[in-house]
């Protein structure tokens, strides 16, 4: 009689896109967790050699080469890969301490309802502290009693870790969005169907970013705030922020970027549009409040 299949705790998928040298230190990394959990690459179509390099330095990696570059929802990909309860997310510039999965894993068994665990960041070659950290801990939303740590509403892609089940429930990652500021539309639709997001900063994730200014990315940032605005929140949300980016397109080009490209988008919003329980409006609102500056700021 032959024995069942034991699934992996945890799983890990990375996603990437011409950045070769960075992917291949990442995995240096990654492959010397302890347990050494399965690792899924998906490839966002790379034209720099990125999956050969992969192939010929890491052929245990699960590979995963796009035809196109299909942003955030790379992950999606990778998620459907594994097998393991639960899946941690890395970029190609990011990875994980030597304890944070077994913590992870340890969290996610003690709390059944927990959809997606928020780690605390150090970023740069010295691991200092990414200030979100600090935002995250002082989330309004308080702490659930069956909950591990605050209640958030908002992540960094590249250090969290989700249950698999909670990720498929709500589809994973929006393809509307694309990718800058994917994670808020993720949190708001596990939040919606009861899963917890928490933050828990005994879990470390680190993250090594590009240094200088990407203004693009501020652009597809604010383009992704509007078109989540009319997916999920009241008329008059949507209406409000598009009209502060209007008023900023003015003088901004990034700013009229992002009111261009959200405008484009905006009929396929609205095919998708699933308004949010009050309950969680509040919460979002909450949270916006919390994170606006103050009056004597």
């Amino acid at each position: 009689m032959g024995t069942s299949r034991q699934h992996p705790a945890v799983g890990i998928v990375v996603i990437t896109r011409d950045r070769r040298s960075q992917l291949l230190a990442t995995l240096d990394r990654l492959d010397a967790l302890p347990g050494r959990p399965p690792i899924v690459v998906v490839d966002n179509a790379s034209v720099d050699g990125t999956s050969a390099a992969v192939r010929a330095g890491f052929p245990h990696v699960r590979l995963l080469r796009l035809p196109r570059n299909e942003g955030a929802v790379a992950r999606n990909h990778g998620v459907a890969l594994l097998d393991s309860h639960y899946v941690a997310f890395s970029d190609d510039d990011s990875w994980w301490e030597p304890e944070a999965l077994p913590r992870a894993v340890a969290v996610f068994d003690a709390h059944p309802r927990l959809g997606l665990l928020s780690a605390a960041t150090r970023v740069g070659a010295d691991g200092q502290p990414d200030p979100l950290n600090t935002v995250l801990a002082a989330s309004p939303l308080g702490t659930a009693p069956d909950l591990p740590g605050p209640s958030v509403l908002g992540f960094l892609a590249c250090a969290s870790v989700v249950r698999r089940a909670a990720f498929v429930d709500v589809g994973g990652f929006h393809p509307l969005l694309h990718f800058a500021g994917e994670e808020a539309l993720l949190a708001i639709d596990l939040a919606a169907r009861g899963w917890g997001v928490v933050h828990c900063p005994r879990v470390i994730a680190r993250h090594v970013p590009d240094g200088g200014p990407r203004p693009d990315r501020a652009a597809r940032v604010r383009r992704n705030e509007l078109l989540t605005a009319y997916l999920r929140r009241p008329w008059s949300c949507g209406a409000a922020l598009t009209a502060l980016t209007a008023r900023d397109a003015l003088r901004d080009p990034y700013a009229r970027l992002a009111l261009a490209e959200a405008l484009w988008r905006l009929p396929r919003a609205l095919l998708h549009r699933k308004p949010v329980p009050n309950w969680l409006e509040r919460d979002l609102r909450a949270v916006a409040a919390a994170a606006a500056p103050s009056a004597d700021g």
